[in-house]
């Protein structure tokens, strides 16, 4: 192919509206149940008309899919279920000619146990060195190298048959890189090459803090600094190299980067090394006023000194559901927490999240919607025989697993499987239909609706700081440029600031024109 015309990094990024798509459910183009890229070509028109600025797309690359794609065997191979490279560049630039930018999903901290360099490390090879294989402890070596545990529960080591042992912080099939090896450093410096020079505008950084690893791998400690593999001071050598291969193509990187010291993910965002990061701790806030306000301050706050964007994010592949977390009594998260069948009021978590919409979009920096939030989907019970995500197994069956967020969409309410293609690779619920997007397109009042009002009207809040105003307890209100946002997180209803005119609101004003409960409005100064 010939090399197409890089991106250009004009800015776009500091305010963009990011739609996550989760390929595998997004919607089916050939019939066999899975998503695919031609499901995603044939939608172009829908994510054009909800006004998204880029798409980021979840691993579409070559894998026994273990861990939803997170097990990647060919970083530049698009998996057979989902297509193949030249429908992923046809797709790269259609979206292009709709407007919308492209960021793919690269996984650095493990690979699949199918990839070359790990079959060929089984195997005894040179190899051996891009990963991390230590000898057992024990008096037969039968006692993992150390006390680490995997990020989906159980030991972060498994022995081989030859006796040693290898890590995983997250399932078996996925073994860790060693990074303080340069041909690691090298490979993921050309894969990054590789899709810049197929159009892609960006790159999201899939466990971003994790690469790094102590030498020795001592014992996990409890407060042991520096931590010995999570945000090891090492790791930014990787990501300056990187942002120079990112400043090659104007391509930009969000990081996924889960840090409570404030100071230390800024040094994530420094000029010379990742562009964005995202913002966790707006999307574990419970629906409290005092809270979400002092997220918002923080996030502002720790942003600052490094001029980087925020981002802002309900909902993503890993986490329930909005609608479904909103309407629980107990709003917060934790992923220790989750259960099945908790009971959820769905109106409640609805007009919640109705509410939650404009309040993310009118926040200074850039916005990321998960595919369905804009249909309001709730989380989907599946049943126990169906659940494919490893989280469930390795927990002894105690967690549910994410599958409840990747069920496959409803488009069209008339048509078998709501219209996403074949018989969905998870079961889609029972009144699913409901929620097609052909029906929400047709009824203003609908969170399709909605998302495609505020996403055009978000231009309001222009580019400005966010000044807050004064408020009544449980009430967040905020000025950016011209434009006011106000949600009313309390229980009763309360008056609007002054303003010259309505410009959207989540849900109706009552007969006195006052805010109802769990309602935002956005309204021109």
């Amino acid at each position: 192919m010939g090399q197409p015309t890089p991106a250009t990094d004009d800015g776009w990024w500091r305010s963009a509206v990011i739609y996550q798509v989760y390929v595998r459910s997004f919607a089916d183009g050939d019939g066999d149940g899975t998503g695919d890229l031609a499901g995603v070509r044939a939608r172009l028109h829908y994510l054009a008309e909800l006004g998204v600025d880029a798409l980021w797309f979840n691993p579409w690359y070559r894998s026994p899919m273990k861990d939803g794609g997170y097990d990647v065997a060919d970083y530049r191979a698009v998996d057979p279920a989902f297509g193949t490279l030249a429908e992923a560049e046809k797709l790269i630039a259609e979206a292009r000619q709709a407007g919308i930018r492209t960021i793919v999903d690269i996984v650095p901290n493990h690979v699949s146990d199918q990839h070359p360099w790990f079959r060929a490390a089984l195997a005894g090879g040179p190899e051996r060195e891009l990963f991390h294989f230590r000898p057992g402890r024990g008096e037969h070596g039968e006692l993992p190298p150390n006390d680490w545990r995997s990020e989906f529960g159980g030991p972060a080591w498994t022995r081989l048959p030859d006796g040693d042992w290898y890590l995983h912080l997250f399932a078996p099939e996925q073994p860790d890189l060693n990074w303080a090896h340069p041909a690691v450093r090298q490979e993921h410096e050309d894969i990054l090459r590789f899709w810049f020079e197929r159009g892609v505008a960006g790159v999201r950084i899939d466990s971003a803090a994790l690469l790094a690893k102590d030498p020795e791998l001592p014992d996990f400690t409890e407060g042991r600094d520096p931590h010995p593999y999570v945000d090891r001071d090492e790791l930014h050598d990787v990501y300056r190299a990187w942002r120079a291969v990112a400043d090659e193509y104007g391509a930009v990187f969000v990081g996924e980067v889960w840090l409570p010291d404030t100071e230390r993910f800024a040094r994530y965002l420094r000029p010379d090394e990742l562009h964005t990061a995202f913002n966790f701790n707006f999307m574990t806030c419970p629906w409290d006023a005092a809270r979400l306000r002092t997220s918002i301050d923080d996030t502002l706050a720790e942003h600052a000194p490094v001029g980087a964007p925020a981002t802002w994010v309900l909902c993503n592949h890993d986490v329930t559901r909005t609608v479904t977390r909103y309407g629980r009594a107990d709003t917060g998260f934790d992923f220790a927490t989750k259960a099945f069948g908790t009971p959820t009021d769905l109106a409640l978590g609805t007009r919640r999240a109705r509410a939650a919409a404009l309040l993310s979009l009118a926040l200074p920096g850039a916005v990321y919607v998960y595919q369905g939030e804009e249909l309001g989907l709730p989380e989907a019970d599946i049943p126990l025989d169906r659940i494919e995500d490893p989280m469930h197994a390795r927990s002894g069956g105690t967690d549910p697993g994410r599958d409840g967020c990747r069920v496959p969409l409803p488009w069209a309410a008339g048509e078998p499987h709501a219209g996403f293609g074949g018989e969905p690779w998870l079961p889609q619920p029972d009144g699913w239909a409901a929620y097609a997007a052909d029906r929400q397109a047709e009824d203003p009042a609908s969170m399709l609706s909605l998302y495609r009002a505020a996403i055009r009207s978000r231009t309001e809040f222009g580019h400005g700081p966010l000044t807050w105003l004064p408020a009544p307890d449980g009430v967040l209100a905020f000025a950016r440029a011209d434009a006011l946002c106000v949600v009313n997180l309390a229980e009763t209803p309360v008056d609007l600031p002054d303003h010259s005119g309505l410009l959207l609101a989540s849900g109706p004003l009552d007969t006195a024109g006052r805010l109802p409960a769990d309602t935002a409005v956005w309204l021109r100064a």
